[in-house]
């Protein structure tokens, strides 16, 4: 399945967004997921918001095995 990030014309009526086309059932889980990553951010009191998405990002490709981890090289 492709993923269609959100194009802000989002409609909550019937089973998909007529913006993105996902469902809202996917659309839902994902909010809770980033809203649990936010909620963590700011339990730990981090400073650097951007440090913070830059690295869970880059941890999220990294896992899937396209892409590096901060500091790896080559």
């Amino acid at each position: 399945m492709k993923f269609k990030p959100c194009t802000g014309a989002c409609t909550d009526d019937g089973q998909y967004c007529e913006g993105c086309g996902r469902s809202h059932q996917e659309i839902d889980l994902l909010r809770q997921l980033v809203e649990e990553m936010v909620a963590f951010y700011k339990q730990m009191d981090y400073e650097k918001l951007d440090d913070y998405a830059n690295a869970d990002a880059g941890s999220i490709k990294y896992r899937m095995g396209v892409g590096r981890l901060p500091g790896q090289s080559g």
